[in-house]
């Protein structure tokens, strides 16, 4: 007999976030993610000042066979007016009736929040996070803040009567398999750029704080024609911002800035899921602390993570600036393989770019939904 149980207590919710390593132990691909960091988007993410979740444990004989979490975002359901609901952090055993009632449990919780038109996921809060169900590319392990899991998920979430919302698109580039045009024609197209007083350059850590109210005003407008975008707080940027400075190398950030107003942006980070897949259990303590410091330097693939011009400065030879910039560095320190991700598989005008520069989408991600 299956038993749902909602999460209370302290012990219920270091159970949830370890779930996962149980699930996954002995796959050569699985990547832990860190529980100090589960713990914090799970009970102190700036989050929860504005919505709810509740996750859901399924027990069968004593033993966690099941987890899922329902997701009320009401800053998306403002900004999209919708009345939708989410999941997230969802892994089970192979088996569909364990599925199916760890979605009913989140319905149910949905409903009774009042949600009325679709559930959405998997997402971990909103497309700003970990989202995406991976449903091509199991053969290699998730780069840096990209989801994971087993073929067989996407079987119990469509019998489960969800049907395909959108799919995800992760690109790889392997060695020096890429075309390096935007490095070739860089400092013509930077000299270009400064006859309209536009100039490239690195994030300033100096004037961190400065840096990242004017990032959040880029990140909010240049994204915010995709499909499903909330716009990010600013508490919510800058819990971001503060965790992407710890592992920031700044020769792969850089804006793009007119006369002091930043209209652009690239950032790529070190793929530290290298790292990751070593420290047992996702505990920092007592030795996983010391494989990331000591195997930092050691990193050789790279994570596009994001790249975005506001609007009225598209098409001008920004987004090939600050790709030749990261390319350039790459290239300069010996990485040796990197991912551009994710991208949604209808924009057309991001994706021919990648194609341009000989970018191989070898993983893809979907977003499910269904009327509650």
């Amino acid at each position: 007999m299956i038993q749902i149980v909602p999460v209370k207590s302290k012990k219920d919710l270091g159970s949830f976030i370890d779930f996962p390593h149980d699930l996954y132990e002995g796959d050569g691909n699985y990547v832990p993610e860190l529980f100090i960091a589960q713990k914090d988007l799970l009970t102190t993410h700036p989050f929860h000042k504005h919505s709810s979740l509740q996750c859901f444990l399924a027990y069968q004989d004593g033993k966690i066979v099941g987890r899922i979490a329902a997701i009320l975002n009401n800053n998306h359901n403002t900004f999209n007016k919708r009345n939708d609901g989410f999941f997230g952090f969802f892994d089970c055993v192979n088996n569909q009736e364990t599925a199916n009632q760890l979605f009913a449990a989140a319905d149910k919780w949905l409903k009774d929040k009042g949600v009325t038109q679709k559930v959405i996921g998997p997402v971990n809060f909103s497309t700003n996070e970990a989202s995406g169900l991976l449903v091509e590319g199991f053969d290699s392990p998730p780069f840096l803040m990209m989801t994971y899991n087993a073929p067989y998920y996407a079987d119990l979430i469509e019998r489960a009567g969800y049907v395909k919302q959108i799919d995800l698109i992760a690109w790889h580039w392997d060695g020096q398999a890429y075309d390096d045009k935007s490095v070739r024609l860089l400092n013509a197209l930077q000299e270009r750029l400064k006859r309209n007083n536009i100039l490239i350059r690195k994030v300033s850590l100096k004037n961190f704080k400065e840096e990242v109210a004017k990032l959040r005003e880029v990140y909010n407008s240049a994204w915010d024609q995709n499909s499903g975008f909330v716009p990010l707080t600013d508490a919510e940027f800058a819990h971001l911002a503060k965790d992407l400075k710890l592992i920031l190398d700044t020769d792969f950030a850089y804006v793009a800035e007119q006369n002091g107003k930043i209209v652009g942006f690239g950032l790529a980070l070190p793929n530290f899921n290298e790292i990751l897949m070593k420290v047992k259990r996702g505990r920092l303590l007592p030795t996983g602390i010391f494989k990331i410091l000591f195997n930092k330097s050691k990193v050789k693939s790279l994570r596009i993570y994001a790249l975005g011009v506001i609007d009225g400065y598209r098409k001008m030879g920004i987004e090939a600036c600050l790709y030749g910039s990261i390319i350039s560095e790459y290239k300069r320190k010996g990485f040796t393989h990197a991912e551009a991700g994710w991208t949604l598989e209808n924009n057309t005008l991001i994706n021919e770019a990648i194609i341009a520069i000989k970018g191989d989408p070898y993983k893809k991600y979907r977003i499910y939904e269904k009327q509650i």
